[in-house]
């Protein structure tokens, strides 16, 4: 049985207003969002209205304890204007892990399926057909309770925004390798797609930044001598013809690009390797030019090629490929995401 969603549709669209030639990624946003509230121990049905600001006591939760998680996702639209998303119940199964961790209740699955096809039935015409663009999708969760006292709140409220977008990173970048600060730490948080780990990456990329470097990449919290994660990405590293990255811990994101690129690898003849890599194995492979690729891989840019890393005051530049893994592997991914090509894992669901 289908959820009753109520819709509150825009008195004027501000559609006509947005370039869809050049867009930015996520900050033109569309005219409507779902809501969603918890309260006296459950969750109401979700609505449809008006993308509007919120109106928040002072005393709620989330400015004070950070009882805040997040996803993002995509949906697109293929040449016969079909819309089409990317695994999303992987992105509802996450939300959930996320909760819990954060003592946030789990969000019903059809709330968050059914609440989302209605929101993209609404703006539907919000969504790119361009190349490279697509409607950048917001699930999140915040804590709306009031109260000083530090625990977890008694009302939430559920949204998804949605916002038109172009490429999130143009070209290739440079990254330092992190040696003193942490994303996160073992029993922490650093699985969930929580507020304040993405908080706490700021400064540390900022200082990055200011050494000419675009990311970060995030070491483990107890030696530094491990690679975890790419800025807010994980990481791929290609030595020889082997693939190579980190295994998913309470200290990495169980990445949905990330294990669809695993897949789509090992199905291409490519050798894969889930494991622990340390700094040092990286550097030496740069030495010896056995090290051939980097990439982060994530929702929002895919796949980012790094072009080159620093790490104790020496930068290493990795070649320019022809033929690369990276490149490879996003035109099959978007490939399937967009409908150019077959899906024979049942990954694409088509509105």
């Amino acid at each position: 049985m289908s959820l009753d969603i109520k819709v509150e549709r825009v008195k004027a669209s501000k559609i006509d207003s947005v370039d869809f030639d050049n867009l930015p990624f996520g900050h033109v946003f569309s005219d409507h969002m779902l809501e969603c509230d918890y309260e006296n121990g459950k969750w109401g049905l979700p609505k449809v209205v008006p993308y509007a600001a919120l109106s928040l006591d002072p005393s709620a939760k989330i400015f004070h304890y950070g009882q805040s998680i997040f996803e993002g996702m995509k949906a697109y639209k293929d040449a016969d204007e079909q819309v089409l998303l990317f695994r999303p119940l992987e992105n509802c199964k996450r939300l959930n892990i996320s909760a819990e961790r954060l003592a946030i209740p789990a969000i019903p699955e059809e709330y968050f399926m059914e609440g989302l096809k209605k929101l993209l039935e609404v703006d539907s015409d919000w969504i790119p057909k361009k190349d490279g663009s697509s409607l950048y999708i917001r699930p999140f969760v915040m804590a709306t309770g009031l109260g000083f006292h530090a625990s977890p709140a008694d009302k939430y409220k559920f949204l998804i925004a949605t916002a038109p977008s172009g490429a999130y990173f143009a070209g290739k970048i440079k990254v330092l390798i992190e040696e003193k600060y942490a994303r996160s730490a073992n029993g922490g948080v650093g699985f969930a797609k929580a507020g304040g780990n993405y908080a706490g990456q700021f400064y540390p990329t900022q200082l990055a930044m200011d050494k000419g470097y675009n990311q970060v990449i995030w070491t483990d919290d107890n030696s530094h001598q491990y690679i975890e994660e790419a800025g807010a990405m994980n990481i791929f590293i290609r030595i020889d013809n082997t693939l190579i990255t980190s295994p998913t811990s309470d200290r990495i994101l169980d990445g949905i690009t990330r294990k669809s690129i695993i897949q789509l690898a090992k199905d291409a003849g490519i050798s894969v390797e889930e494991r622990k890599i340390s700094v040092g194995e990286v550097v030496e492979a740069a030495r010896n030019n056995t090290l051939l690729e980097m990439f982060g891989t994530g929702t929002a840019a895919v796949i980012s090629p790094i072009a080159g890393f620093g790490y104790q005051n020496i930068d290493y530049d990795l070649p320019e490929l022809q033929e690369s893994f990276a490149s490879s592997l996003k035109k099959t991914i978007t490939d399937i995401q967009t409908n150019k090509a077959p899906d024979p894992y049942g990954w694409r669901v088509q509105l």
